[in-house]
């Protein structure tokens, strides 16, 4: 493990349920200062949840979140506030705000949260346009937009703020091949021009290996494997060996937690 200094984000300990359901059971991971970290696992394993719960939407049943040795459950209003501004978040539909151009999408987050004047608030908003790719699509609305186009542009206004963190969740679904490289190229790229530290939510095995410095496997509420993209592919945990490579049958059930089912089926016919 690196020393506690190269860490921007630990949790440690974590545990968190929603009611009966355990979501996570002392979960521990490491973020570290300017790396790509990709967050793997199968579906309902809580990803987005620890999203969440990194940036205080919610808090952790036991166990501390500190962001450069701030415990942040520990924050009053205005200092979480004044937190989340070092975030940018990339969300997993764009979420772009479709009665606004896409100018006026990335420059919303400048107009509510700073004094800037207009000439200068549109020389920030055409530089990170042109960033990825789409200064020329300043004018444009949302719905004139491909799936790509509009991933990119949410993109933009996530760093429009300059975040010290950029988070992204599912930022590969429903991509096609080529503007899922132009995503995936733009992750690394910003990360380094930037000196960012990202955190990238994702199930595809291939986008992560081309982009993580470091990923986490979670599975039943705990870390069950991280390294580097290549040590997880070579690792000999079945858990891990059945996700990196998609395979069908392994530890990884399909189904969900059930009763047995002809007894469910046939307590069914009783009552009916």
């Amino acid at each position: 493990m690196a020393d506690t200094s190269e860490q921007i984000i630990e949790v440690r300990d974590v545990d968190y349920s929603r009611g009966r359901l355990e979501i996570f059971k002392g979960l521990n991971i490491d973020i570290r200062r300017g790396d790509v970290t990709a967050v793997m696992g199968p579906s309902g394993t809580g990803k987005t949840t620890l999203l969440r719960l990194i940036t205080r939407q919610l808090v952790p049943d036991r166990g501390r979140i500190l962001i450069d040795g701030v415990d942040i459950g520990k924050l009053n209003l205005k200092e979480l506030y004044r937190l989340r501004r070092r975030f940018g978040v990339l969300f997993q539909n764009g979420a772009l705000l479709t009665d606004f151009s896409v100018f006026e999408n990335v420059a919303f987050p400048l107009r509510e949260h700073t004094k800037l004047p207009n000439r200068l608030i549109r020389h920030v908003v055409l530089t990170k346009l042109h960033a990825v790719g789409l200064r020329g699509a300043a004018d444009m609305m949302p719905q004139q937009l491909s799936g790509g186009m509009a991933r990119r542009v949410a993109l933009a206004r996530a760093m429009v703020m300059d975040p010290d963190i950029l988070i992204y969740d599912e930022p590969f679904v429903g991509l096609d091949p080529i503007s899922m490289g132009v995503i995936v190229r733009l992750v690394r790229k910003m990360n380094d021009a930037l000196g960012i530290t990202s955190i990238l939510v994702s199930h595809d095995v291939q986008e992560i290996a081309s982009v993580a410095d470091c990923s986490y496997l979670i599975s039943n509420g705990k870390v069950a494997a991280s390294g580097s993209p290549t040590e997880l592919k070579n690792t000999q945990s079945k858990l891990v060996q059945q996700f990196m490579h998609g395979m069908a049958d392994g530890p990884v059930a399909f189904h969900f937690a059930a009763p047995d089912y002809e007894e469910q089926l046939l307590g069914r016919d009783v009552e009916q």
